[in-house]
C-alpha cells in the first residue's frame, strides 16, 4: 500500500493508505490538508509496519520510524 502522512487543521500528523495503483500525486491533490509531511509505501510485517520509498514528484520521502508509528497509532484497537 501506499500512504501519506498530513498535517490536520489541529497540527496533528495523520495518515491516509491507499492502493498502489494510485499515484501519490493524484491523492495529495484529493485531500483538503495543506501540508504533507512524508510519503511512501507501507507494509505489514511480523515486527510491525515498514515505511520506505517516497515520492520525487512531491518531493517527499518516507521516515521509516516515525511514518510506521503514526500509522500504527491510527489503526489501534480501541
Amino acid at each position: 500500500m501506499k500512504y501519506l502522512i498530513v498535517e490536520d487543521f489541529s497540527g496533528q500528523e495523520v495518515p491516509f493508505i491507499f492502493p498502489r495503483r494510485v499515484d501519490h500525486s493524484d491523492m495529495r491533490e484529493q485531500l483538503p490538508y495543506s501540508r504533507v509531511v512524508s510519503a511512501g509505501f507501507v507494509e505489514l510485517g511480523p515486527s510491525g509496519f515498514a515505511c520506505t520509498g517516497g515520492n520525487p514528484e512531491l518531493q517527499l520521502k518516507a521516515r521509516p520510524q516515525e511514518d510506521a508509528a503514526i500509522i500504527a497509532e491510527a489503526l489501534r484497537q480501541r
